[in-house]
Parts: C-alpha cells; sequence; structure tokens
C-alpha cells in the first residue's frame, strides 16, 4: 500500500471533481481525478492498491459498464458509485453485480471519507492476503525442489527467499551435483523477473574459439560463416537472470570482457563497435573456490568481487546425511512414475548403505542410484559396499561403528520427525526408556527442535 490510501475518482462534471479532490486530500487521501472512465482503466492493474469512487451516469460509459471493465481487471477492486436521486435503481443494480456501496448527492462528507476508508481497509487486506499465498506457494515451490529437514537445508530455502527479491550478484557455490542450477532457478522463479527469461551458460563446455561469440554475439559478416546477426547470451537475458554456470572454468581471456560488460550493463557484439544494453540479474556458480584460482591467477580477482555481492554455499549430502532417505525415496517416487515400474521401499539394511555411503556425487548421484534402483531392486546399492567403490569413498575409511551410529542416528531422526517430536511415542516406537533415549540422542548430536524446526 502507499503511505497514503489511494482514490481515484471518475466524474464528468469538473466542478464536482475538484470539490471531492479537495475535500479528500485535505483528510489525507492521495487523489487522481479523471473526466472519463476509459482514461482510469488505463492506470488499473490487480495490484493497484486503492479504491475507484465513480459517478453513475456519464456520457459514453456508464457506472454499470464500468463496473463491468473493473471486474475483469480485478474483481475484489472496490468501486464506490456517486449517485443522483434518479439513478439509485441503477446503483442497486450495480451492487448487485458486485459495486462496494453508493452514495447519494448531495452527500455528507463525512459519510464519504467513512466508506472510502471502510474499502480501502478492504482492498489493503485482500492485496496482503494475496501476497501471502503467493509467499505461501513459493516457499512450498521451494520445498518441492531443495528437499531436506536439515538445518542447512531449510537455512539454504531462508536464504535465497531473503536474497531472491533484490537484484544483486549472486555467487553459488558447492561441489558437483549439490544442486546450485536448482538454486539459481528458485533464485529467478521466486523474484521479480520470474516471467522473464532464465537463461543458462555452462562454462565449463563452451569451446574457447566459440565462447566470445556466445556470450557476447556478433553481427553478420563478422567472421566466416557468420551470415546474419547472432544474439548472444547476455542479450537474451534481457529483463530476466543470467546463470553462469562453473564460472571458474570461463577463459581467463574473456573474463576482462565480461567484467566490461557487466560494469558498462553493456554488450558489444563480435565484429560491431556499437554497444548494446542489457538489464539481467546475474547468478554464478562454482564448484571450486575462487579465491584459491585467483592466487592461482586463473581468475581475475576484480571480476570475482563484481559476481560474489552475495555469497550462498551448497552443502554436499555427507553434510545432512539425515536428508538422505527422504531423497532416496523421492527420487524413486519421481523414477517410478517416468518408467512405470513398481519397487519394494527399501529395507533397514538398504537404508543402512545408503547412510554408510559418502556419496561424493552429491544430490545427483543419489538420484541416479534410485533410477538404477528401479531397474534392479536393491541389488544397485551393492555397489555402495563394493570394496573398489569403498576405496574411493570418504565413508570407508569409517569405523563399524560409524556406521551403526550413522543408522542409530537415522532411526531416531525420523521416529522424532513422524511423531512431530511427541517423545513419548518416539520412547514407545523405538522401546527406549526416557533416560536412554536423551542420552543417545546428545551423544548423536540430535535436538528434537532441529528435527521439528519448533
Amino acid at each position: 500500500m502507499n503511505e497514503q490510501p489511494l482514490v481515484h475518482i471518475i466524474d464528468d462534471d469538473s466542478a464536482l471533481r475538484l470539490s471531492v479532490r479537495q475535500c479528500l486530500e485535505c483528510s489525507g487521501f492521495a487523489v487522481r481525478d479523471f473526466d472519463r472512465p476509459e482514461v482510469c482503466l488505463e492506470c488499473l492493474d490487480a495490484a493497484f492498491p486503492g479504491v475507484l469512487l465513480s459517478d453513475v451516469c456519464m456520457p459514453g460509459m456508464d457506472g454499470l459498464a464500468l463496473l463491468r471493465r473493473v471486474a475483469a481487471v480485478d474483481k475484489d477492486l472496490p468501486v464506490i458509485l456517486i449517485t443522483a436521486h434518479g439513478d439509485v435503481p441503477m446503483a442497486v443494480e450495480a451492487m448487485q453485480q458486485g459495486a462496494y456501496d453508493f452514495i447519494e448527492k448531495p452527500f455528507d462528507e463525512s459519510t464519504l471519507i467513512d466508506v472510502l476508508r471502510r474499502a480501502l481497509e478492504k482492498r489493503r487486506l485482500v492485496l496482503e492476503l494475496r501476497r501471502a499465498r503467493l509467499d505461501l506457494a513459493t516457499v512450498e515451490g521451494l520445498d518441492s525442489r531443495l528437499v531436506g529437514a536439515h538445518p542447512l537445508m531449510r537455512d539454504l530455502r531462508r536464504r535465497i527467499m531473503d536474497v531472491a527479491p533484490a537484484t544483486v550478484p549472486v555467487l553459488l557455490w558447492g561441489e558437483t551435483g549439490t544442486g546450485k542450477e536448482v538454486a539459481a532457478r528458485c533464485l529467478h522463479d521466486c523474484s521479480p523477473r520470474a516471467d522473464k527469461p532464465f537463461v543458462v551458460v555452462d562454462c565449463a563446455s563452451i569451446p574457447v574459439t566459440l565462447a566470445e561469440s556466445e556470450l557476447f554475439g556478433y553481427v553478420k559478416g563478422a567472421f566466416t560463416g557468420a551470415d546474419k546477426n547472432h544474439m548472444g547470451k547476455l542479450e537474451a537475458a534481457g529483463g530476466g537472470t543470467l546463470f553462469l554456470d562453473e564460472i571458474n572454468s570461463l577463459p581467463f581471456e574473456l573474463q576482462g570482457k565480461l567484467l566490461r560488460a557487466l560494469q558498462e550493463k553493456a554488450v558489444t557484439p563480435v565484429g560491431s563497435h556499437v554497444p548494446r544494453p542489457v538489464d539481467f540479474r546475474l547468478v554464478s556458480s562454482t564448484n571450486e573456490d575462487l579465491r584459491k584460482a585467483i592466487g592461482q591467477r586463473r581468475f581475475r580477482e576484480d571480476l570475482y568481487y563484481r559476481l560474489a555481492t552475495i555469497e550462498i554455499r551448497l552443502p554436499p549430502l555427507r553434510e545432512h546425511k539425515e536428508d538422505i532417505p527422504l531423497l532416496f525415496n523421492l527420487f524413486l517416487d519421481r523414477a517410478t512414475g517416468i518408467y512405470g515400474r513398481d519397487v519394494p521401499r527399501p529395507d533397514n539394511g538398504d537404508t543402512a548403505r545408503l547412510l554408510a555411503y559418502a556419496w561424493p556425487g552429491n544430490v545427483r548421484e543419489l538420484r541416479n542410484m534410485a533410477a538404477r534402483y528401479v531397474f534392479s531392486d536393491s541389488k544397485a546399492l551393492d555397489a555402495l559396499s563394493d570394496p573398489a567403490v569403498a576405496g574411493n569413498n570418504a565413508a570407508g575409511h569409517a569405523t563399524l561403528m560409524d556406521h551403526v551410529s550413522d543408522f542409530e542416528r537415522q532411526l531416531i531422526v525420523d521416529a522424532v520427525r513422524r511423531h512431530k517430536g511427541d517423545m513419548k511415542a518416539v520412547m514407545e516406537e523405538l522401546g527406549l526408556p526416557r533416560r536412554t533415549l536423551n542420552e543417545k540422542m546428545v551423544k548423536l548430536g540430535i535436538s528434537r527442535v532441529s528435527v521439528t524446526g519448533g
């Protein structure tokens, strides 16, 4: 809502418009007046934070026609009608069709102000409810894409929600397979640019010889084979979000030109000397510490500071192992739907093997394992116990007690989550006395609040 309550007055009587406007402005309203409904309608959309105050009888479009046009924009936008004595039947009909109220001439100023304030309060509540529903839908959308109940994942979702509305550059960093592109897409979808392009540039896969023309475009005749103009990725992202995936792989010789484009908010296509303005929200990702690359002179320090106004770390799967059973079952559900196959759920032994493995490929590797599981049932998990695999697996150096502790931790976490923090129900399910359960939770670093989120 604006700081001042907003009222649009529509009346072909200029003297009445002036009188009502002066009255309302003296009472603290922000007012715009129009002599024709058509002009006012051009200023309306579903986010309009005010109300309309309109005469019923006007040349051309009358109050009923105006009401229908406003309803097409937003049926919850309050319209208050000003009527002469003979127009009352029309005003009553208009209210039956959705008008908020009508005021008969000559009207008392205090009555008018009271009606307007009630209508504005209704409008404020409607818009707040819409925003709350949108926020809820956005949060639920994040939950379905950045899945996990571990505090690290909750913090990640909260961070994305905080940063998404801003236009500042964001650098996502994390190991391969942690979901950096998913996070980038969430930043875009939760931003005011969500209805504009989301353009992905895989810096690791662009050949060095083509990188410049792919990023900045080229004009016809710039080189052999350039038989027409080609728009680069930076320009194609206009109005939306540009995602530079694995920015650490961008050729060093191009980093300076990218920096200049970001600073000047313009690109110069290959073969041209005329810069073109660009407007996009920049999100980048890296699977290595760029400060290390700067020290090795593989990455420009000034470009790093341009990219990393905000840094968000995506945790590797081994840091939120409690989410592995949840994620694996989710991926199983998706895979069975895609391939049209039905498989049994993992048993306790399968879950223990999933938890014992370190998942160097992170969530992507877990998703691929779920797809293999669909075709081979639990046999796909045998590879996790293979000595050749374990030799390259951080969990392969863990002791038997480490594996037992991981499995025990997961059983307790699942029980606490399933019973929504009801510790009596947890004790009954696990067959543990309260003291033993408390000691295990302390030893295993489990908090009821962190598991349930409250």
